[in-house]
């Protein structure tokens, strides 16, 4: 099999010129309302799509068509009301498929309970509860409900035409309840039997799996005090055999990525910089010589189209800056090539359910800079494409603005990735800007294809810098490397650089940027302001850090032992060793030097960046800085999962940057 180096999608796929004099921007609510047509997903023979309706009094309903005839719909479920939306749906075979509802009063990863139903809503069962007082009552040596309890969750299907699925049982940390380990098992999704998936024994501290094309767990991935192990076991072998003990942030790694149809297993590993996608040799523990698929400047992340019932891979799909495809196969290939004369200009994610050689109908998920991602079905037979609808139906291309990436030089020298969302009917300015700092840190932040808070920013009137700045993932090891320990530091000055950048091309008006971001990106926008009052007049701080040793010893937050003992130790720094280093880059140590206005928005109910940051940087704030809005939202966790909340927010921030931009 050829390799293929990638060069970046974007210059090929911006073919949409900008529109002077665009008309009144969209509401709030055609943002960050919940998306009208969401999770679409084939059936395995590609006869019937299933996806999330949500109407205009905010139901949800899981939608059945038929492909062969978009007209004959069922209604599978509906969500019983905004406090229990659906959040996942899949298919189990051609006929049944499972969904996850999730309890929107408990802030809390695990409360999720899953349900199947035959696709015209018949023989409902409840498989999983999300509630935690559920037990498994057993009256003698018999099961008195076989409702799984919230320990268990929705791994994955198999492949067999079943009517199982794939179950993960979670095994929790007694010390700080979090996931130690867990085990996979098959669950009947009529007669809720549950089985082993495989016999035996396995690997202590599993953190996630890999299963080939027959459902079989081949690898499981652990993780402990800082080491990263990977263990493989044969086919149908009972033991298990550790084929790498490592340094977890070692850059020699490699990462299993995934099987095809006939069992040969895919990784990733370092080439020229970044990682790449190989083929393995398990039996002589070594990669093939020369990568199969290269992006160029960017790192692989990926998964697999594959024909199951073909035992046939038919292509990967990837994200360089932008989404795209690969395919080996050549009708799939052709089908592509019809899909984007019909729908140029866009980035067309194709997938065909399992057995691709026969499928009537394939799937599209199609979006660009300037439109948000809708689901069209392809027909092969007619070469026609048909609408199932758009995540956000009130927003047209035509009101939004251009989105481009580049690559900025940092002070140093390193190159920051940077993706710049420009006002509707906008190509240069100067004008106000607003910089949009990721989460995380440790991901990826952005890419080419529709952003609503980007977007949403830009149809004010702002220019939007988004840096991926050190330590982001998605650009090389390196990249990667040097954001470590640098919270304060060389991250923070990678935004002053873009800011700096920005000003020099005549984009942004140097009088009027402000700062804004959540999590992670709540830190830096506190640290901007602190380091760099003289570029970033006002801020806003949603979910963020202020306090970096609270990160560290605080009894609320959800962070496990094994991760702040080790991994926080190695990417923030040692509480103990570097404890003033840390302190001189806490923003509640450094409040009297932020001055500009600031607005503060936290969760009541965070457990992964608890309240108490918010709160000790309103009391350091108190005395010296009146210019400070504050918004506390009620059962909301680590982002705003209401809608309502969201679309508050957002116009407090819309009218924020308005009084102090404008």
């Amino acid at each position: 099999m050829r390799s293929f180096l990638l060069k970046p999608v974007l210059a090929a796929t911006i073919c949409l010129s900008p529109l002077v004099g665009a008309a009144a921007a969209p509401p709030v609510e055609a943002f960050f309302g919940e998306p009208t047509v969401a999770m679409a997903t084939l059936s395995p023979k590609g006869n019937y799509v299933a996806y999330l309706h949500t109407d205009a009094q905010r139901k949800q309903r899981i939608v059945v068509r038929s492909t062969r005839n978009l007209d004959d719909a069922t209604v599978t479920a509906q969500s019983q009301g905004e406090d229990a939306p659906i959040t996942g749906i899949h298919w189990v075979n051609e006929d049944r498929l499972t969904f996850t509802v999730k309890d929107m009063r408990v802030e809390f990863e695990g409360n999720l309970d899953e349900f199947a139903a035959d696709r015209d809503g018949s023989n409902l069962q409840h498989l999983i509860s999300g509630n935690w007082r559920h037990r498994q009552e057993t009256t003698g040596s018999h099961l008195k409900t076989r409702v799984l309890t919230a320990a268990y969750a929705y791994h994955g299907p198999t492949h067999d035409g079943s009517d199982d699925i794939i179950v993960e049982k979670y095994i929790w940390n007694s010390l700080d309840m979090q996931p130690e380990s867990s085990r996979l098992y098959r669950l009947n999704t009529r007669t809720r039997i549950l089985s082993d998936l495989f016999q035996g024994t396995q690997p202590g501290k599993v953190r996630a799996w890999l299963l080939d094309a027959d459902d079989a767990p081949r690898i499981a991935f652990s993780s402990d005090k800082g080491r990263c192990i990977l263990s493989y076991r044969e086919k149908n072998g009972k033991d298990w055999a550790e084929i790498s003990n490592t340094d977890c942030y070692k850059e020699t790694r490699f990462h299993p990525a995934f099987f095809d149809s006939r069992n040969t297993l895919y990784v990733t590993a370092s080439y020229k910089g970044t990682t790449a996608l190989y083929t393995f040799d398990i039996a002589r523990h070594e990669r093939s010589k020369e990568p199969l698929i290269v992006l160029d400047g960017f790192d692989f992340g990926g998964y697999p189209e594959m024909d199951h019932a073909a035992r046939k891979l038919l292509g990967v799909h990837f994200q360089s800056d932008a989404r795209s495809t690969v395919w080996f196969d050549p009708a799939m290939k052709e089908a592509q090539g019809k899909i984007d004369a019909l729908v140029p200009g866009m980035s067309n994610q194709v997938t065909c359910g399992m057995d691709c050689r026969n499928t009537p109908a394939l799937l599209v998920r199609s979006s660009s800079d300037r439109q948000p991602m809708q689901y069209l079905i392809y027909t092969p037979a007619t070469n026609a494409v048909v609408s199932l609808g758009s995540t956000h139906p009130d927003i047209q291309h035509r009101d939004m603005g251009i989105r481009d990436f580049h690559r900025i030089d940092a002070r140093d020298g390193l190159k920051i990735p940077t993706y710049v969302t420009m006002p509707p009917g906008k190509t240069k300015g100067p004008l106000p800007a607003v910089m949009l700092v990721h989460g995380g840190p440790w991901v990826r932040g952005g890419s080419w294809e529709w952003d609503a808070q980007a977007q949403f920013l830009a149809s004010r009137g702002y220019v939007v810098l988004q840096p991926e700045f050190r330590g982001s993932l998605g650009f090389g090891f390196a990249h990667f490397r040097a954001g470590w320990q640098q919270w304060g530091r060389a991250m923070q000055d990678d935004l002053a650089d873009t800011a700096q950048w920005a000003i020099r091309q005549g984009l942004a008006d140097p009088k009027r940027i402000a700062i804004m971001g959540g999590s992670y990106g709540g830190y830096a926008t506190l640290m901007g302001l602190i380091r760099n009052p003289e570029l970033f007049r006002a801020g806003i701080d949603s979910f963020g850090v202020s306090d970096i040793d609270l990160m560290f010893t605080s009894a609320q937050a959800d962070v496990s032992e094994n991760n702040t003992r080790y991994d926080m130790r190695t990417l923030i720094g040692d509480p103990d060793k570097d404890a003033e280093v840390l302190r001189q880059n806490s923003p509640v140590a450094l409040a009297s030097r932020l001055t500009q206005p600031l607005m503060i928005a936290h969760g009541s109910e965070d457990r992964r960046v608890p309240i108490a940051h918010a709160e000790r940087l309103r009391r350091a704030l108190s005395e010296h800085n009146r210019k400070v809005d504050w918004v506390v939202y009620a059962n909301e966790g680590h982002g705003l999962r209401h809608e309502n909340n969201r679309i508050d927010f957002w116009k407090r921030v819309e009218q924020f940057l308005v009084t102090n931009l404008k």
